[in-house]
């Protein structure tokens, strides 16, 4: 159980996809005006993360894995088939998201407004590919570490584009001068941001 709780925690803080690797940044700038689409955004890249990073955890490891199809047969010891895992884990993701999509326009057409574009483009989110990949890198040895580490990367991704969402609120009522307004101010504050969540290094 520390094991798993060690994961979250530094997923959600010191592997943080926004502020470590600046994963997901164009979401992250395009949709985080508004606190409340960003939590909606933010949601809904956490429920993808949460459903294919174990998923693709389960498929790497008994289909695509070197030796990871001798559960049919021990003459499959030596199959190789890793060299799919981008395409399967693309496919898998692509999937979800347009699952999510039909049921955010059915549930909340608000929502489904508000995020726009961006909903069908969290598919082609680096964040949540990014995930998959670190995953297997990773090489976690039970499909509960595997969802501990989703769980906490998409919750760290929530905080980061939520927390950069209320800044940007504030903004509107500062004197920001012309040559910074906008992406420019936005950049900065993510390095800083960034910098902020350095100090969580020493958890």
């Amino acid at each position: 159980m520390n094991e798993l709780t060690d994961i979250f925690v530094r997923s959600v803080f010191i592997d943080n996809m926004v502020f470590a690797y600046f994963l997901g940044m164009c979401s992250y700038l395009a949709v985080s005006k508004n606190v409340k689409t960003a939590f909606g955004l933010g949601v809904a890249v956490s429920f993808v993360l949460v459903v294919t990073v174990p998923l693709n955890y389960l498929i790497n490891r008994y289909l695509l894995g070197e030796g990871a199809l001798t559960w049919l047969n021990s003459h499959f010891a030596t199959v190789d088939l890793s060299f799919l895992s981008l395409i399967i884990f693309i496919s898998v993701i692509a999937g979800i998201v347009q699952l999510l999509e039909m049921i955010i326009e059915r549930f909340s057409p608000v929502l489904y407004q508000a995020l726009g574009i961006f909903l069908p483009l969290i598919a082609v989110n680096c964040a949540i590919l990014g995930a998959s990949l670190f995953m297997q890198e990773k090489n976690f040895p039970t499909v509960a570490h595997s969802f501990s580490y989703a769980l906490g990367s998409g919750i760290g991704w929530l905080l980061a584009i939520v927390a950069f969402a209320a800044i940007r609120e504030r903004l509107k009522y500062s004197n920001i001068p012309k040559g910074l307004q906008g992406n420019g101010i936005a950049y900065i504050i993510t390095g800083l941001l960034g910098i902020g969540f350095m100090a969580f290094l020493g958890i």
